[in-house]
């Protein structure tokens, strides 16, 4: 029995449910492996069943692998069915996925069922890697590199953002990444100063710092990565800046260990920046989980809950970002490990492999 498979028994008797159902594309794929864009799925203590429409009959009968496949002609109806016959009268649901409207309908169709919300204890779902999922990350993380390597003789000035963003997706694909991870993210000079700064028409300019945040997708698991580089030898502030988010980043992975709150790890990385004067200037989460979703749990912030466990694969990225300026962030993905952590990328945060001189 896996991670999510004990998480999901534990859940079934403790909170007295008969059946969860899944709605969300992600947490289907990882259940019975379905990678089509529409279904749903019924976990039980003793049954398994996916159900779709006609359109993805044969491919769930390839992919789905632990449930009994079932067509639907209508979704709401079929499910609603399907409960029916597995008597069931305490439903778990995904909070976050199933619309009200569907809700609603399910409601309807459903009078006697007790429908229970599940959020919090749905996060948790995904959140320990199993060995074959950790392999698929580090695919996708070296595909995201190797890319990233493959763009860097493009850094030069005069190159548009929007050129260097547009070939590093091109490669991660020609490397056999599935998609991008997401928009990839190439912000110059005061641009850098924000956090998701969409690549744009700018033109990079000599002495720049450049932040650039990429990931891949391979098998349906992402990667994520920031690097900052500078277009030429820094100067002091630059420099300053640098190496306290670097500093920042290190402290927080060396904190990282089983048991360990998640609110100690983002504090570990936010005190230095902040007694340096910079705290109002770091606004977002220290780190974020990362799988079949770019952002999952566990949330590395100040207002995160729980601790970190062995297994878990999440992001170190703190940044400053001074408006007018610029700005910095450096990101890592890393396991947990029985003593630690091991960081998953392997492209270097250090500020003297980071200048680029041509």
């Amino acid at each position: 029995m896996n991670f999510a498979q004990k998480h999901l028994t534990s859940l079934l008797r403790r909170m007295s449910l008969d059946a969860t159902l899944f709605w969300s594309l992600e947490n289907i794929r990882y259940l019975c492996g379905f990678t089509g864009s529409d279904g749903a799925l019924i976990y039980a203590d003793e049954e398994r069943i996916f159900l779709s429409d006609s359109r993805y009959e044969e491919q769930a009968r390839v992919e789905v692998k632990g449930a009994v496949f079932q067509e639907y002609k209508k979704k709401i109806e079929g499910i609603a069915q399907v409960l029916r016959s597995l008597r069931v009268k305490r439903l778990g649901f995904e909070a976050s996925a199933l619309s009200w409207e569907s809700y609603q309908r399910l409601k309807e169709r459903l009078p006697r069922v007790n429908l229970v919300p599940l959020a919090g204890e749905m996060a948790a779902l995904r959140a320990r890697k199993e060995p074959d999922e950790v392999e698929k990350i580090r695919r996708a993380i070296g595909i995201a590199s190797e890319s990233f390597r493959d763009t860097l003789p493009r850094l030069k000035p005069g190159v548009r953002e929007k050129t260097v963003g547009d070939f590093l997706e091109f490669r991660m694909k020609h490397r056999g990444g599935e998609s991008s991870s997401f928009p990839v993210i190439v912000a110059s000079g005061a641009r850098a100063a924000l956090p998701h700064g969409k690549a744009s028409a700018k033109g990079i300019e000599k002495k720049e710092m450049v932040v650039i945040d990429f990931g891949a997708r391979y098998e349906g698991y992402h990667s994520d990565e920031t690097k900052t580089v500078v277009l030429g030898k820094p100067e002091f502030r630059q420099r300053k800046i640098y190496d306290l988010v670097r500093k920042a980043q290190e402290r927080a992975m060396r904190a990282i260990r089983p048991g360990e709150s998640v609110r100690r790890i983002d504090n570990a990385a936010r005190e230095i920046i902040t007694r340096a004067g910079y705290g109002k200037f770091f606004g977002h989460a220290t780190g974020h989980g990362i799988g079949l979703a770019v952002h999952e749990a566990p949330t590395i912030s100040p207002r995160g809950s729980g601790v970190v466990k062995e297994g878990m694969i999440f992001s170190i990225e703190p940044g400053i970002y001074l408006p007018g300026w610029g700005g910095v962030r450096l990101e890592d993905l890393v396991l947990v490990t029985a003593r630690g952590c091991e960081v998953l990328t392997y492209l270097s945060k250090e500020l003297k492999d980071n200048i680029l001189m041509g």
